[in-house]
C-alpha cells in the first residue's frame, strides 16, 4: 500500500468511526425516549437500563454500517476533491481506480464483518434486550429463543415442538410427556399440528397413550381429532407474532425454511429474510461504489452539511426500496432471492452508470 493509499483510507476510517458513533448515538438516544415511560413505570433497575441498550448496539451498528460507509467515502473524495488533493493525485499519474481501491477494499471487509455481526452477534442481542425488556422491566413470561426442535417443561409436563410458527400462531410435531412426582411416564401426548385460538392450543390428530408408572408397559391407546392442551404459552411466547425474525440467524433460517417446505408449509417469510441476512451485508459494498461517483461529480460545491444531506438521503433511499421489495417478496408478489437481492442491483446499476459516467 502506498502512502497516498495510507492517507486516503486514514482519513477514510476517522470520518467512518466518527458517523457510526454519532449514528449509533442518535440511535440509543431515541430509543431512549421511546422505552424510558417503560422503565420508569416498572420501576426498573438501573443495569436494566445499560444492560438493553448495550444489547442493542450490535443491532444497531449492522443496520448503520452502511449508511456509514457512504457517508465516509462521499466526504472523504469530496473533501480531497474541494481542496484540489484529488485533482494534484491524478496530475501526479495516480489513476482513479488507484484512489478508489482502498475504499472498496475496505468494504469488502466491513461487509464481511457485518455478515458475522448478523450471524453470530446480533441475534444473541435482540434475544437479550427483548429479554430484558419483556421479562425483567415488564414482567411477562420469558419468549423461547428456538422455533423449532423446542424443549421445555411446564409442571408436570415435558414439551417437544418440532417447530413453533408464532405468525401463524401454529405448531408443528407436538409431544406431551406427564410425568409424577418421580418423573415416572403416566401419559404420552402426540399430536401433528396446534393452532392458537380463543386463547387456548387446540390440538389435531392426536394420539394418546397411558403408561403403567411401575412397569413403564403401555396401558392404553386412543386416536382423537381434536384435543385441547395443557400449554399455557402463548404464540408471543415462541417469538414476535409480527413475523420479524430479527433473533435468527442464517443458519436458523435455512434449517427452519428446509423444515417447513419438507412438510409441505408456506416458507415464504423465512425464505425472504434467510437471503435478506446475504443481501443486507452487501449493501456496505454498494454504498461506497454509490458514493464514489457522487462525491467525484458532485463535491467540489457541496459543503459539509449539504453532504451530510446528500448520504442521508441516497441511505434513505436504498432503505425504503428494500424494505418495499420485501414487504412484495412477503406477499410472493416476487421470488425471495429477488425480493432480497434487488435493491443491492438496482443500486449497484446506478452507481455503475454514474461512474462511467465520470472522466477519468
Amino acid at each position: 500500500m502506498t502512502l497516498i493509499q495510507r492517507y486516503l483510507l486514514t482519513t477514510f476510517t476517522k470520518i467512518t468511526s466518527l458517523s457510526l458513533a454519532a449514528f449509533v448515538g442518535i440511535y440509543l438516544l431515541v430509543d431512549f425516549f421511546e422505552k424510558v415511560d417503560d422503565f420508569l413505570e416498572h420501576e426498573a433497575a438501573a443495569h436494566l437500563y445499560i444492560a438493553y441498550f448495550a444489547w442493542k448496539i450490535p443491532l444497531i451498528v449492522s443496520q448503520m454500517l452502511p449508511l456509514t460507509i457512504l457517508l465516509g467515502t462521499f466526504l472523504t473524495l469530496g473533501g480531497f476533491t474541494k481542496t484540489n488533493e484529488l485533482t494534484a493525485m491524478r496530475a501526479g499519474g495516480i489513476g482513479l481506480q488507484r484512489i478508489v481501491t482502498p475504499f472498496l477494499v475496505t468494504a469488502v471487509l466491513l461487509t464481511g464483518i457485518n455478515f458475522a455481526l448478523n450471524e453470530f452477534l446480533v441475534p444473541v442481542g435482540t434475544q437479550r434486550s427483548n429479554h430484558i425488556f419483556r421479562t425483567e422491566v415488564k414482567g411477562k413470561t420469558q419468549m423461547l429463543a428456538k422455533r423449532n426442535d423446542l424443549w421445555f417443561r411446564e409442571a408436570n409436563t415435558l414439551y417437544h415442538i418440532q417447530l413453533a410458527l408464532p405468525e401463524k400462531k401454529q405448531l408443528r410435531g407436538i409431544s406431551l410427556y406427564l410425568v409424577d412426582s418421580q418423573l415416572n411416564l403416566l401419559t404420552r401426548i402426540e399430536a401433528q399440528a396446534a393452532t392458537f385460538k380463543e386463547d387456548q392450543w387446540q390440538a389435531e390428530h392426536v394420539t394418546v397413550r397411558h403408561f403403567d408408572p411401575q412397569s413403564r408397559q403401555l396401558t392404553a391407546q386412543k386416536e382423537e381429532n381434536l384435543r385441547l392442551l395443557p400449554l399455557k404459552k402463548t404464540p408471543e411466547d415462541f417469538g414476535t407474532v409480527s413475523g420479524k425474525n430479527e433473533e435468527l440467524s442464517f443458519t436458523q433460517l435455512s434449517k427452519i425454511s428446509t423444515q417447513m417446505q419438507r412438510e409441505g408449509l408456506d416458507a415464504t417469510r423465512y425464505r425472504v429474510d434467510m437471503h435478506s441476512r446475504l443481501s443486507t451485508p452487501f449493501a456496505c459494498i454498494i454504498m461506497a461504489f454509490l458514493a464514489i461517483p457522487f462525491a467525484l461529480q458532485k463535491s467540489r460545491n457541496v459543503n459539509l452539511s449539504l453532504g451530510i444531506s446528500i448520504s442521508v438521503l441516497i441511505g434513505i433511499s436504498f432503505f425504503i426500496v428494500q424494505s418495499t421489495l420485501i414487504a412484495l417478496g412477503y406477499s410472493t408478489v416476487l421470488p425471495p432471492f429477488i425480493a432480497a437481492w434487488a435493491a443491492n442491483i438496482i443500486f449497484a446499476l446506478v452507481g455503475l452508470f454514474l461512474l462511467l459516467s465520470t472522466r477519468d
